[in-house]
């Protein structure tokens, strides 16, 4: 069914459904908290991101009423109130989670994935978010995060990223990489394919990053996680 979202400030709306829309998450939204209940128990929602202070009804109460009757719907709490009683108000009324604003969308996508998954099962969007270690790529918007930061890549930097991330631990030859990321099928005896891997590499580990995409002697090249083995550097 989507995302809902009970919040009732425009330009919050605005910047939440756009910035979720490109880790691909469909979001219906509610301009008060009397609208946000009523849509939460009469739809399916896979997950409620509310605000505390709305006009009607505040966060507190939906999320009580919500919890009443859908005990495993989860639901992320914002506010501009960061003391600690008001995140203990939030959570003590069933709030799943507790978001302070501002925030960034990175963060609050992540704090998505991780109760989607403990609702039941890794509940990725349209199958188009590929992740390894703090690595998220999305491949309907062409965005890649590293630790929840946008990557800055090139058209040529990010295919190539795609293509290791779709297959991530599995060695791929420089005549593989060619024929899927420049589409040429031979070798054109040129060290394209290490210039690219070197740039790639570079951005990835930007900022302390562990090492993601590693060289397999006289083979190619593995993405994986962890210290590579006595083959790979």
């Amino acid at each position: 069914m989507g995302i809902l979202l009970v919040e009732d400030e425009p330009n919050v709306v605005s910047v939440i459904k756009r910035g979720l829309a490109e880790f691909g998450y469909e979001v219906s939204v509610a301009g008060n908290g009397a609208t946000g209940l009523q849509m939460a128990l009469d739809h399916d929602f896979d997950l409620v991101i509310l605000d505390v202070m709305l006009p009607v009804m505040d966060g507190i109460q939906v999320c009580k009423l919500i919890r009443q009757q859908k005990t495993t719907m989860p639901v992320i709490m914002l506010t501009a109130l960061d003391s600690t009683e008001n995140i203990v108000n939030g959570l003590d009324s069933g709030a799943d989670d507790y978001l302070v604003k501002p925030f960034k969308i990175a963060e609050l996508a992540a704090r998505l994935r991780t109760l989607l998954r403990r609702k039941g099962g890794d509940q990725q969007p349209k199958n188009n978010i590929f992740t390894i270690s703090d690595l998220e790529l999305n491949a309907e918007s062409k965005i890649a995060y590293r630790n929840q930061e946008p990557l800055k890549l090139t058209a040529t930097e990010y295919r190539l990223l795609e293509y290791f991330v779709k297959n991530q631990k599995k060695i791929l030859s420089r005549i593989q990489i060619l024929e899927s990321v420049w589409d040429i099928d031979f070798n054109m005896g040129t060290n394209v394919v290490d210039v690219y891997v070197n740039y790639l590499r570079k951005k990835l580990e930007k900022g302390g990053g562990s090492k993601l995409i590693h060289t397999v002697f006289g083979m190619g090249y593995i993405m994986k996680e962890g210290e590579p083995d006595e083959n790979t550097k």
